[in-house]
């Protein structure tokens, strides 16, 4: 499969920075050291958090552990915003880059017909792959950019994006904000609500659909 091809060099480029700089941002960002580095930044601590969860596109730092601090920090409710528009800021980031400038390339690594097989695998399952890889290592990065390649409908991307990104924030944020006390419950909650999310979203986006004659790219 030539989509395999495109898929492999994509987890590579994540995959590098991790072997070069892993170590080390790993031990400087996850658990207190991230909590200590946030309340260092004062009244410009949220910002922080937010370069923080975009720099996650392109360097190995632990997005988890940066949701978990901001929810110490700040709270359930107030991390938890901040670790969905980061994390729903680095999505958008990752598709409008790929879908601006990285097509050309795709192409030569993989053809018209890999770019074909990317662009059927995005119609047909596309919103869940965007929306259940946010809570996976390394596939949040690596499906945003297919589906930027894909040329994915803005607006149907930036949905399941968002219902990916909305549990995953609070939940993170509620870990960090309880500490050691049983998060299970809200794990296992946030793990399926991006698929309620979706099931309640989809008919109004096909409603939209209908009323502007189809989906736009």
């Amino acid at each position: 499969m030539r989509l395999l091809r495109i898929f492999l060099i994509l987890t590579a480029l994540v995959l590098i920075p991790f072997f070069i700089w892993g170590g080390k941002l790993m031990a400087l960002f996850d658990g207190e050291l991230a909590r200590q580095w946030i309340l260092s930044w004062g009244r410009l601590g949220g910002v922080a958090v937010l370069v923080l969860l975009v720099a996650d596109l392109f360097l190995p730092i632990p997005a988890t552990g940066v949701m978990s601090a901001a929810g110490f920090v700040y709270g359930p409710v107030a991390g938890g915003l901040l670790g969905v528009c980061g994390s729903f800021m680095s999505g958008m980031l990752a598709y409008a880059l790929c879908r601006a400038f990285g097509r050309g390339a795709a192409e030569r690594l993989a053809g018209e017909e890999g770019l074909a097989e990317n662009e059927a695998l995005f119609r047909r399952g596309g919103p869940w792959l965007v929306a259940l890889s946010r809570w996976l290592p390394v596939f949040p990065e690596v499906v945003a950019c297919l589906a930027g390649l894909a040329r994915m409908e803005l607006r149907v991307f930036a949905t399941a994006l968002l219902c990916g990104t909305l549990p995953m924030g609070f939940t993170y944020a509620a870990v960090g904000a309880l500490f050691s006390t049983e998060p299970g419950w809200a794990f296992g909650l946030s793990v399926a609500l991006p698929v309620v999310l979706w099931l309640a979203f989809r008919p109004l986006l096909k409603r939209k659909d209908a009323g502007h004659g189809g989906p736009q790219r």
